[in-house]
């Protein structure tokens, strides 16, 4: 199998022929490869129904020791890039599989996408959820036009519910893989990164198991200018993509995380053409702590104002981690790609990254129970800046002597530094205070 592709050296032949597997009966363009004519037809054709979404400079920017722009697909409609090969997909369906309708499940940006999109094309759209689905994804779905089904205690039973629905009613069944229409549609951000970024070094794309927005973008940016570098960036506790293309073929990491903060991140790889153009076009593939993700987070949402989840904050995490040093004085472009942090999740977030960052920190003392000893203490605290976030006295269980009482105090502090400081200051004049090492 050939890629057409005018004047592309590194994209001929980056793809053979993989028939797909039998567990994925939605798509039968597993034949077709992607070409960069058809990234451009799709981002002509899917131009009215997404978002053209900013690539900004970012104030990162001085800190990190580089000229970051912020590509911020988190802006689409559903708070996600799969918008794009959604979009571009449904469109692309023969007419009286559009009148039949489609059906999906699971819980993702994918199945969000699909059921968004497909309402507003007028197709008629199903989305099966275990019963266990958060109700703010739900209710979601539903306003989106989507018929939902709750159906199955796991994502299997749902799967498996939504396979049987279609065989029956003659429904089309979908779910995410690297079709070539799908991957040209997501390469659309590759076209549009190139157009308002100009003398681009480097772009840094989300990777993980789901790696079709790093290969189909890899495929536009490396026709249009080879000499940028397309790196990907994956999470340390699923490496999926690095054992996939240590393999040679797509692998399913068993480790792999299931919990909703990490989202597609944690997906198993779901195909040979999206890997097989990753290994041929994307020049590094790195990965991150999940401390360093946390923190991402939280340095998109002081800077930019910008709520994000795991995957529109891998890309940053990388310049977080100092994984990426060659990129000093380059001007780079990072891949914003994903917003759907649920709420609950929002707030453990940012405590955590708080405390990761040397933000807020607790210490344990022990002070004489008489009066104006807990005042005492509170004048060290204002006098070095600190913010106090709580304090609790314990009486009843101190093990010191008697009439005494342990102070545990959280305070905020303004970086690494300032919590240095009001340490030194702490333990001048209370030598036998406890810190706690987070």
């Amino acid at each position: 199998m050939k890629i057409v592709s005018r004047n592309e050296e590194l994209l001929r032949d980056a793809l053979t022929c993989i028939p797909q597997s039998s567990r994925r009966t939605s798509l039968s363009s597993c034949n077709k490869l992607i070409r960069f004519e058809d990234i451009s037809a799709a981002a002509f054709k899917i131009q009215c129904g997404v978002q053209k979404t900013p690539c900004m400079y970012s104030r990162l920017s001085k800190q990190y020791g580089m000229d970051i722009y912020l590509k911020k697909e988190f802006l689409q409609y559903t708070g996600s890039v799969k918008e794009r090969g959604v979009l571009y997909l449904l469109t692309s369906l023969p007419q009286d599989q559009q009148r039949k309708g489609v059906i999906v499940a699971l819980d993702s940006n994918f199945s969000m996408a699909v059921a968004y999109h497909a309402s507003e094309l007028h197709i008629p759209v199903f989305v099966i959820m275990s019963t266990s689905t958060s109700p703010a994804r739900v209710k979601m779905c539903r306003e989106y036009g989507a018929m939902v089904i709750s159906y199955g205690t796991t994502a299997k039973d749902s799967q498996t519910h939504a396979r049987r629905l279609a065989q029956e009613n003659g429904y089309l069944y979908l779910e995410e893989e690297d079709s070539a229409v799908y991957l040209a549609g997501l390469g659309t951000v590759g076209l549009e990164v190139y157009e308002q970024v100009p003398k681009l070094d480097a772009v840094i794309f989300p990777a993980g198991g789901h790696c079709g927005l790093l290969a189909g973008s890899a495929a536009a940016l490396k026709h249009l200018n080879p000499r940028i570098s397309i790196i990907g960036v994956e999470s340390e506790s699923f490496p999926v993509l690095q054992q996939s293309l240590k393999a040679g073929h797509p692998t399913e990491d068993q480790a792999c995380n299931n919990h909703n903060f990490y989202g597609d991140v944690s997906g198993l790889c779901f195909g040979s053409n999206s890997l097989q153009l990753t290994g041929k076009l994307v020049d590094k593939v790195v990965s991150v702590r999940e401390e360093d993700i946390l923190v991402s987070m939280l340095r998109l949402l002081e800077c930019e104002r910008a709520t994000v989840d795991a995957e529109g904050a891998i890309g940053l995490a990388a310049l977080v981690a100092g994984k990426l040093p060659e990129l000093k004085g380059k001007r780079v472009a990072i891949v914003i790609c994903s917003g759907n942090l649920e709420l609950h999740l929002l707030q453990q977030c940012i405590a955590r990254a708080l405390t990761l960052d040397n933000r807020v920190c607790r210490f344990s003392l022990v002070l004489s129970d008489c009066p104006g000893d807990i005042s005492k203490l509170l004048e060290v605290l204002a006098r070095e800046e600190a913010r106090v976030l709580d304090i609790k006295q314990e009486r009843t269980f101190v093990t010191s002597e008697l009439f005494t009482v342990e102070v545990t105090c959280t305070v905020e502090t303004r970086d690494k530094i300032h919590t240095a400081q009001l340490r030194n200051a702490l333990l001048e004049r209370y030598p036998m205070a406890v810190w706690t090492e987070r």
